[in-house]
């Protein structure tokens, strides 16, 4: 048996015991895939370290920090803090939406000075972080009344209208989609989850005349991208063609001509998996979505041997969140969902991105470390 297992309802986990807890091979599995980005950035940058690859390894580092501070504090106190963190980050939302730094069309950002921070990234915590605490407290029974589900639809609802109003589509998709999830591993009955997307249906033609006229031809371009080859389809299209001539095996590093020569836009944020698949071709895009797919089942496997709901729920969302960062920036540079501009985790070049993910694996290493942690509904911790 192990120390972590041994230890329960005779003493606190000590440090020591902590760090043996922690699961090295995902922080392996996380620093190799940030390698990769490193060297892609360094690519993007016409081989040289700047302007991003050599800040995107300083913000790995930095946010290894915080990381490992969030392992290692004891998972009541994250139990405890959940809805304080919810506010602050729905605080910090609302102040973007007053006030934000605008860029590329969009209000998203807050200029910190060393840093510009985008909330709408802490959100993506945060809301995992409310919801797991508020189900949590809910027997079997409560769960499946639909007077207790106003308050997590309404943790969800308001930040996703914030993050439109933005507008930043990509992120309000993720948090309703992980929203959706908790609901369904928290136990909500599956009818009263339909309820959401035949709602939404009935909604489509309204929500239609709300959306900007940037985002209705994004849509219009996903259906038919060559009806303007030279203007809103030009992203896609260069996107398509950088994928086809990478081949097998790719053109090899530093060797890429859409990227090189300035065809391929946005290569060292939304579209830097291209820019992969261009250099690396097929066998290189595979091995990176090979080692995505083994840090997704790591994550869910550790979410799963939690022994409390907070910790068990929290951790899914950790990775269901993971999981959607990867599925909808894969899925669309390949054209298979309209462009959203949702980066690719640890590779693409950002600095909030770089802190929530590594914070939210900080969060599912410290579900890993305390499994067998008993939470009661009230958030007393017994020992463990």
């Amino acid at each position: 048996m192990s120390i972590l297992a041994s230890d329960i309802g005779r003493r606190e986990l000590t440090l020591p015991d902590k760090l043996r807890g922690i699961p090295w091979g995902l922080l392996l599995l996380v620093t190799v895939i940030a390698g990769i980005g490193f060297a892609m950035l360094y690519s993007a940058g016409n081989g040289d370290w700047q302007p991003w690859a050599a800040k995107q390894m300083g913000r790995f580092g930095i946010a290894l920090l915080p990381m490992v501070a969030a392992a290692l504090i004891h998972i009541r106190h994250w139990y405890r803090i959940a809805y304080v963190l919810y506010g602050v980050s729905l605080a910090l939302v609302i102040a973007v939406d007053l006030g934000g730094i605008v860029g590329m069309g969009a209000q998203r950002w807050i200029d910190l000075g060393v840093i510009q921070l985008q909330p709408s990234e802490l959100m993506k915590i945060a809301l995992v972080l409310a919801l797991a605490r508020y189900f949590h407290r809910l027997s079997n029974e409560e769960v499946g009344r639909l007077i207790r589900l106003i308050v997590p639809a309404a943790l969800i609802v308001v930040p996703v209208g914030l993050v439109l109003k933005q507008p930043d589509l990509g992120t309000a998709m993720m948090l309703l989609a992980v929203g959706a999830v908790m609901f369904f591993t928290a136990g909500v009955r599956l009818w009263i989850l339909a309820l959401g997307p035949i709602a939404a249906a009935g909604l489509a033609p309204i929500a239609w005349s709300f959306l900007r006229d940037y985002q209705k031809v994004r849509l219009y371009t996903f259906i038919d991208p060559e009806a303007d080859p030279l203007g809103a389809g030009y992203h896609i299209l260069q996107s398509k063609i950088a994928f086809g001539s990478g081949g097998l095996f790719g053109k090899g590093f530093l060797l890429g001509t859409q990227g090189h020569l300035s065809f391929l836009p946005e290569k060292q944020t939304d579209f830097i998996f291209t820019m992969l698949a261009e250099e690396f071709g097929l066998v290189g895009s595979v091995t990176l979505l090979a080692l995505y797919t083994i840090v997704i089942v790591y994550a869910f496997a550790i979410a799963l041997r939690s022994r409390n709901q907070f910790g068990r729920l929290l951790g899914l969302g950790i990775a269901t969140n993971f999981f959607l960062y990867v599925f909808i920036n894969t899925a669309m540079v390949m054209g298979l969902i309209p462009v959203v501009g949702v980066p690719l985790p640890l590779i693409s070049y950002g600095g909030t991105a770089m802190l929530t993910v590594l914070f939210g694996f900080g969060l599912l290493m410290n579900v890993g470390i305390h499994r067998d942690a008993r939470i009661s509904r009230l958030g007393e911790s017994q020992p463990g």
